[in-house]
């Protein structure tokens, strides 16, 4: 408990500073003043955020558990001196100080470039192009995107070509997940690469807005890949989502692959359904959502691979808050309820309950790699359930965040891993310039 307490105390002075910046905020008072004498040419970009955790369980007991001061800033900006050119650079410091040696790249990358871009349009240009560093996210960002929870962030080395009109986006694109590297500069490695067409259709019926994709990722052994072979899987999918009667929303995704997977050639799916409703409970205004999804995994011995290849997802909040699991031979059910408290407070409580699609086929941590598997089958595929609670409070530039998460484990846990019950506990502060 002393421990604990001390924790609290030290994050707590660590805010003090950002604390007195809400009150006063002379950084938000220079960046909006810079960009208004500059004629809106220039736009200053800060992060600071700060996260004390504590982990439990770790991989449901392979690993072990950890009690991480996670620190992270970012500063940049953002130079247009025509309205058909923009330079972008954002620079990042993330560090995780107590981890112990060495600190994997999700936590720890010391003064880096996060991002570094030109693009060549404007809002009123039909056309525009891109390249160089930056974080992407598209769709639900459930294919590519940018998880923002884990300490560094995912930032990718790209190329995008875009047409633009009233009725559709169509992109041209090649994005490759940068390989972090904590002690040296991050440089281009395009041997993982996804590249194709992700094309938005806004409200082409009764509301409803498309979004279709086909994308080819490639992957070899300087890419990541460490399996036999190499990896080249095609995925063909479309989103459907918009307004439905009685104030409900809906959002429906499906996704086909093919190509191949190491020496073996790829037939995998994967699919996401869910509905979201406002309501009002007693005096507070409730956010009410629920979906199903699933990814297909593979049967021991097939002559083809069956394991859906969830490409490059930001998978925070997607598997339940502590991020245990990844969109790979799964069926997750998943509720989330957002009470407004006030203006600035909301109360969030999440459950999930997930199913092995195969029960001979392994089960995935949200990276994608393999956390247990038993290729007979005979450990069952109800792999648990989890429980989050967590609440966030905005004051100006500042965000507070708390939360708790459990998970209680299915017959596949205590059968394949040591079996112990994961558990999650954070508080955290960011700051982030407007």
């Amino acid at each position: 408990m002393k421990r604990v307490i001390g924790w609290v105390a030290m994050l707590a002075l660590a805010c003090t500073p950002a604390l007195v910046l809400a009150q006063t905020d002379p950084v938000q008072k220079a960046a909006t003043k810079l960009n208004h004498e500059s004629g809106k040419k220039i736009t200053l970009r800060a992060e600071e955020r700060t996260r004390w955790e504590e982990q439990y369980g770790v991989k449901f007991g392979k690993s072990v558990s950890q009690q991480d001061m996670l620190s992270r800033l970012r500063v940049g900006m953002s130079y247009r001196p025509a309205s058909w050119l923009t330079f972008s650079a954002l620079g990042q410091d993330a560090r995780a100080p107590w981890y112990g040696k060495p600190a994997p790249g999700s936590v720890r990358d010391s003064i880096d470039l996060q991002e570094a871009w030109i693009g060549f349009g404007g809002e009123k240009s039909k056309v525009d192009f891109s390249f160089g560093r930056r974080m992407l996210d598209y769709g639900e960002t459930r294919v590519i995107g940018t998880p923002q929870w884990s300490n560094t962030s995912r930032t990718y080395d790209y190329g995008t070509l875009t047409y633009k009109t009233k009725r559709m986006t169509l992109a041209i694109l090649m994005a490759s997940p940068v390989i972090v590297l904590p002690d040296a500069f991050n440089t281009p490695e395009l041997g993982n690469r996804i590249w194709g067409t992700y094309d938005v259709f806004p409200k082409v019926w009764r509301g409803m807005s498309v979004d279709a994709y086909a994308l080819r990722h490639s992957q070899n052994k300087i890419g990541g890949w460490t399996g036999t072979g190499t990896l080249g899987t095609n995925s063909f999918g479309a989103r459907f989502y918009g307004p439905m009667p009685a104030k409900f929303t809906y959002s429906l995704e499906a996704i086909g692959q093919a190509g191949h997977m190491g020496t073996k050639d790829q037939r995998a799916f994967a699919w996401f359904g869910g509905v979201a409703r406002p309501v009002v409970l007693g005096r507070f205004p409730v956010n009410v959502t629920a979906e199903y999804k699933g990814a297909t995994g593979s049967e021991y011995g097939s002559a083809e691979s069956a394991t859906y290849d969830q490409l490059a997802p930001a998978n925070h909040d997607k598997f339940g808050h502590m991020d245990l699991f990844g969109w790979r031979n799964l069926k997750t059910f998943k509720t989330l309820e957002t009470v407004k408290l006030t203006k600035a407070a909301a109360f969030n409580v999440m459950y999930t309950n997930e199913y092995l699609y195969s029960k001979s086929d392994a089960l995935y941590a949200s990276n994608g790699t393999q956390i247990a598997i038993k290729t007979a089958g005979t450990a069952g595929t109800h792999v648990g359930q989890e429980l989050d609670g967590f609440v966030t409070y905005k004051w100006g530039n500042q965000t507070f965040y708390a939360g708790v998460g459990h998970f209680f484990k299915g017959q596949f846990v205590e059968n394949a891993t040591p079996g112990i019950n994961p558990r999650y506990f954070y508080i955290a502060q960011q700051y982030v310039l407007k």
